[in-house]
């Protein structure tokens, strides 16, 4: 395996990319889940859908578009659907989380569109859906490098005002925190994940990666960065399984990715619940 690494770019891109993802997806996903945002990862998901499957469409009809990358457009698209979330949730303040339902429907029925007026990119699809080791070029991965600065970046300079805003904003607006702004372009950094992502844990499926590592290490950490440091080595430990499991398998690594993510996370449930047991015996026996 090692030696396949060395030897050949398309997986040395896959696992550089794999590697890199599995550090910001669950980074940035466990202000997701703090902030019960969850499902913002799926409606942007099926917005970046709807923008593969534009440009794959289009690239049909168009010759610009047959030269460009449709991870591009994927990514553009769900940029344009995080603000348009955040338009919505200003205009209905009473029912935000109605603009996700919205928008993730929207992604839906574009991408549904362009796939039936499309013919013959089945299998180019099927790589955006559900990841690909081999498709995974060295634009790519310059994509995903430029994509985690930026994340890192912006975590590293509003870090004390997204915890802040996460987990009290009406403190966060006393503090002279603009939450409008943070959210806006924490929205915008969300959509860049979700688009660097696709490539290796594909469109339907990278929502997992960013929330279920998280649902893992929140079981064992007893701080936030606790939880970041466990987030972050649960996303390793399932990308780099999951890929390596595709590549001897010759199947999408998406799949294998998310399964490995469940599989820790069952691990991590049982040793709470043997833990668990193991403190009231001991209780117990301290009683007696």
């Amino acid at each position: 395996m090692i030696t396949d690494i060395l030897s050949y770019e398309f997986l040395q891109n896959a696992f550089l990319s794999g590697l890199i993802i599995g550090v910001i997806a669950p980074l940035l996903g466990l202000f997701i889940v703090v902030r019960r945002l969850s499902l913002i990862a799926d409606a942007l998901s099926h917005v970046a859908l709807a923008g593969i499957a534009g440009s794959l469409y289009l690239s049909q009809q168009v010759l610009f578009f047959a030269a460009l990358n449709p991870v591009y457009l994927g990514i553009a698209s769900a940029v344009g659907g995080s603000l348009l979330i955040e338009k919505l949730r200003g205009a209905y303040r009473h029912y935000e989380e109605l603009a996700i339902p919205v928008i993730l429907s929207a992604g839906i029925g574009l991408g549904a569109i362009f796939i039936s007026l499309s013919k013959g990119f089945g299998s180019d699809l099927i790589g955006y859906l559900f990841g690909s080791v081999s498709a995974v070029s060295r634009q790519d991965l310059l994509v995903v490098i430029v994509i985690a600065i930026i994340v890192i970046v912006y975590i590293r300079f509003l870090y004390k005002e997204l915890f802040v805003l996460s987990f009290d904003a009406e403190y966060a607006k006393v503090s002279g925190i603009n939450p409008r702004y943070i959210q806006m372009v924490f929205m915008i950094i969300t959509a860049l994940v979700i688009g660097a992502s696709m490539r290796i844990v594909g469109i339907l499926l990278v929502s997992s990666l960013m929330t279920i590592p998280v649902a893992a290490a929140i079981q064992l950490a007893k701080s936030f960065k606790g939880a970041m440091i466990y987030s972050i080595v649960f996303g390793e430990l399932a990308v780099i399984i999951g890929l390596i499991t595709a590549y001897h398998l010759d199947i999408a690594p998406g799949g294998t990715i998310v399964i490995t993510s469940i599989l820790i996370l069952l691990v991590v449930l049982g040793w709470k619940k043997v833990q668990g047991g193991r403190n009231v015996r001991a209780a117990k026996g301290e009683l007696v």
